[in-house]
């Protein structure tokens, strides 16, 4: 048997408000994103970088949600402000994944976004294996100048991801996954 293999025939994300403490610590968490680093990189461009979200910033960025939120909906209630307040408050950590693709004289762009991509998807295996759970989620305040702005992106950064990172209070059970036989084809 292999431990890894093991552990993603059985990987499922747990959403962010079925997470808690405790989160990795920072030299874990520096491990984790070490670990993540580790993927295909044509160019060696690094074209993603981290932003780490955890303690009072959390909450910090979720007011910042709630107002651009309350900006366009100028009509919601109190309990619609707070959803949008504790967007990133449930993990104890939230790691967004900045994709920092852009044009390039051999490079192409896509292949840029698809290595920030998979740091996503080598953070969510690493904390997996390390024993935490994860949830890999953008929602509309990644696509939100406004929010995107208040944590220094530059204009031309994209959010790849935003991993909630945390112990599971209960896993989910398993959605349906495809059939082979509807998403392979053979030639």
């Amino acid at each position: 048997m292999n431990a890894t293999l093991d552990m993603l025939r059985i990987r499922r994300s747990v959403p962010p408000a079925r997470l808690e403490g405790p989160g990795p610590s920072r030299e874990e968490l520096d491990d984790l994103l070490t670990i993540a680093a580790r993927v295909p990189d044509h160019g060696k461009l690094a074209p993603w970088r981290f932003l780490v979200i955890e303690g009072e910033a959390r909450l910090t960025v979720g007011e910042t949600i709630a107002a651009a939120h309350a900006a366009d909906f100028p009509d919601a209630d109190a309990g619609r402000l707070d959803l949008e307040r504790r967007r990133l408050a449930y993990a104890p950590v939230v790691v967004g994944v900045v994709s920092r693709a852009g044009p390039h004289i051999k490079i192409p762009e896509w292949e840029q976004v698809l290595s920030a991509g998979a740091v996503c998807t080598n953070l969510v295996i690493a904390a997996n294996a390390a024993g935490y759970a994860t949830s890999w989620l953008t929602e509309w305040y990644a696509y939100d100048r406004r929010v995107l702005d208040a944590l220094g992106l530059e204009p031309s950064e994209k959010i790849a991801g935003f991993i909630h990172i945390g112990r599971p209070q209960e896993v989910p059970s398993d959605r349906p996954r495809p059939a082979l036989a509807d998403i392979v084809t053979r030639i």
